[in-house]
């Protein structure tokens, strides 16, 4: 059976657009349980951001109300920003918080084009009531995409299937950490990291491509 990617992002729409209704711009609002650890998974991802690295384009796959950008702010002088999510409000939002900012928003993925890195925070999480199997491949489906629109990498995080049995929820996504590692190495690069080392139940997949 085909897998339907538009009912996934029709569902995911509708789940992060009602956590932004209830708890407004914040961690929460993102589904995120606070700060200090939204930082923790920006600082894997960015991980893909060759070391003194300026003035290049980036993709924020899954924005949401734009706490990437701003945490991005503070470590790089200069870069170009894109901030995509399916959800519209999210969107509205985000645009609301920067308007005085270079960063550009969408919501329509037709108007994306080629970054020098894609990175994704948090998008691989809420399944919802979407099979394991049906689940996988929207995961495998993105990373590729994510794969085709970069130039010097990617990353995206996904909550690990090492989390301890009693703190697992029944509609999010554990994805098994060395399987995908080996996927990445597969049919992706052969520089790939898997971060699993800063004390959160996820892991960070960076992706480097061999630009030489």
């Amino acid at each position: 059976m085909a897998l339907n990617r538009d009912g996934i992002l029709s569902d995911v729409d509708h789940y992060y657009s009602e956590k932004l209704r209830e708890h407004g711009p914040t961690t929460a609002g993102v589904d995120w349980n606070g700060v200090e650890s939204q930082h923790l998974r920006f600082k894997a991802l960015l991980n893909v951001v060759a070391e003194k690295t300026s003035d290049f384009s980036l993709l924020d796959y899954g924005c949401g109300y734009g706490s990437m950008y701003e945490y991005m702010q503070a470590r790089w002088s200069s870069f170009r920003y894109t901030g995509f999510d399916i959800s519209e409000i999210m969107i509205a939002k985000a645009q609301e918080l920067w308007r005085d900012d270079s960063a550009v928003w969408l919501s329509d993925e037709t108007q994306l084009g080629e970054y020098d890195y894609v990175v994704a925070s948090g998008i691989f999480n809420v399944r919802l009531e979407h099979s394991d199997e049906e689940w996988l491949e929207y995961i495998l489906q993105t990373m590729h995409w994510m794969n085709d629109h970069s130039r010097r990498g990617f990353a995206c995080n996904m909550l690990t299937s090492f989390s301890d049995e009693p703190f697992r929820r029944g509609h999010l996504y554990y994805a098994n950490p060395m399987d995908l590692f080996a996927y990445c190495k597969t049919h992706f690069s052969r520089n790939v990291a898997l971060l699993h080392d800063y004390e959160l139940y996820d892991f960070a997949l960076v992706v480097r491509k061999d630009t030489t």
